[in-house]
């Protein structure tokens, strides 16, 4: 696998320059209002053109020439900002320009650009033709790294096991952190053990591919410190608590945020923001075989709390919470840990909302607006300390899994919080990774959650400090 088919800048937008013919987009009020062409009000007019969401009409000029497109945006432009994903399915060959009111600038070309992916790496595909200039009031660089980063992650959580395992995660966590200059560094198998990882070792061990704990640095001391964490199950059986078949089809993006974090990085990077960045993944399998870990084991933690398994299948807090503990040693002034964590967040929030969990109010202001503004939604979940009393259990000091089935994402998150006890300003996201039904701007497949939003957020701190 080549990693990095989307680090290099895409080449979904035209060239600077570059001689575009219009897409005029278009709500059913503009058709009324006489202001569009004579010659394109009544094509319109003509074909029955109602300008709904998403829709195209290709208006012919001299000589069977297109003299421009309509594109529909419906009547409420605002409800989908990412439409223009559409366009490279339906725009004929060439390079294009557009406008449209009620869509930022950005929104337009980051929507195009995201249109046009597709996870093609095992099969043969047609590339698409059209171009799309970047509008003028928009940043193109800017809109080019959000671009690479949410690819990079979709091409991630995209990749079946058999070529993304810990050792191929390993490869291109590895490959990004040179492109960019970073140290990177991995502790592998009993290695864990020697170096305090007991539960990312315990999780992982009964695997054909060794557990590890990648770690990237890369920015300047005394800059803000930021370290990101990252959930990377490469799949996720269930362990002896075995999951079903259902269950387990989609397991492969159980890594989803190592990809969302790795993807998050890559924009950092790109930037050259100035942070002190460190990047954290537990690579492991939750695999069956004679030496996993058992429903009724204790084990003690890198913190020293010591856990008892009631459910192999929450696995995902025990790799988190040896890297977490890691991370909260050398305190970073904002910690992000990113993960594939429960399907309670799923039934409450349902596959399009990020949860979020932290007690730093100004941080969650900050988040919320900067979610907004860039059409990338997130919503808070209490970090509600009346349950942090279903984690006690008798033998040990904490369960990896609560009884009674309620509030479980909650209670992952309450889990996790016992574990960072140093940094002042933590995170916690419980994604989904990805996107079970086809969008303007996203085919069905993994998907970046929340990170463009933690992007605005990192390097509007990144300009303060600077």
């Amino acid at each position: 696998m080549t990693p990095f088919q989307h680090i290099s800048r895409p080449s979904y937008f035209a060239p600077a320059g570059a001689v575009t013919k219009p897409v005029t987009a278009v709500t059913p009020a503009d058709l009324d209002a006489a202001t569009l062409p004579a010659d394109a009000a009544a094509w319109a007019k003509a074909a029955g053109f109602r300008a709904d969401a998403g829709s195209v009409l290709v208006v012919p000029g001299e000589g069977g020439s297109v003299s421009r497109v309509l594109f529909g945006l419906g009547s409420d432009p605002a409800d989908t900002p990412f439409l223009t994903g559409k366009l490279p399915k339906l725009l004929p060959p060439g390079d294009w320009s557009i406008e449209a009111e009620g869509i930022a600038a950005d929104h337009l070309a980051l929507g195009f650009g995201l249109g046009n992916y597709s996870f093609a790496k095992y099969k043969s595909e047609k590339a698409r033709d059209a171009r799309l200039a970047v509008p003028d009031s928009a940043d193109a660089d800017d809109i080019e790294r959000q671009l690479a980063g949410i690819l990079l992650a979709r091409d991630l959580i995209n990749t079946p096991t058999n070529d993304m395992g810990p050792d191929d995660l390993e490869a291109a966590f590895r490959a990004l952190g040179e492109h960019y200059g970073a140290t990177v560094t991995s502790i592998i198998g009993d290695d864990l053990l020697d170096r305090n990882f007991p539960l990312i070792h315990t999780v992982g061990r009964a695997s054909a591919v060794a557990p590890r704990l990648l770690e990237m640095r890369w920015g300047k001391k005394g800059d803000p410190r930021i370290t990101l964490v990252g959930k990377g199950v490469c799949f996720d059986t269930g362990g002896l608590d075995l999951k079903t078949a259902t269950g387990m089809a989609l397991m492969k993006k159980d890594m989803g945020g190592a990809a969302n974090v790795m993807g998050l990085a890559l924009m950092i990077m790109d930037a050259g923001l100035s942070v002190d960045l460190t990047v954290l993944v537990p690579a492991v399998e939750n695999s069956v075989a004679g030496n996993a870990f058992r429903p009724g084991d204790i084990y003690k933690s890198r913190k020293g709390i010591t856990v008892q398994i009631d459910n192999t299948d929450a696995e995902g807090r025990l790799v988190l919470a040896d890297a977490l503990a890691y991370a909260d040693e050398t305190p970073p002034d904002l910690l992000i840990d990113m993960a594939t964590l429960t399907g309670a967040a799923r039934v409450a929030l349902g596959p399009e909302l990020a949860p979020f969990f932290t007690d730093d109010e100004a941080l969650a202001s900050k988040l919320q607006l900067a979610a907004k503004q860039a059409a990338d939604p997130v919503w808070r979940l209490p970090l509600w300390m009346g349950y942090d009393k279903d984690l006690r259990t008798r033998a040990a000091d904490i369960t990896n899994s609560p009884s009674g089935g309620m509030a479980g994402s909650i209670n992952a998150a309450l889990f996790l919080k016992r574990f960072v006890t140093a940094s002042p300003s933590w995170i916690h996201f419980d994604i989904y990774g990805w996107n079970p039904s086809e969008k303007p701007h996203a085919p069905v497949g993994g998907e970046a959650f929340a990170i463009r939003a933690l992007y605005r957020v990192i390097r509007e701190r990144a300009a303060v400090s600077s």
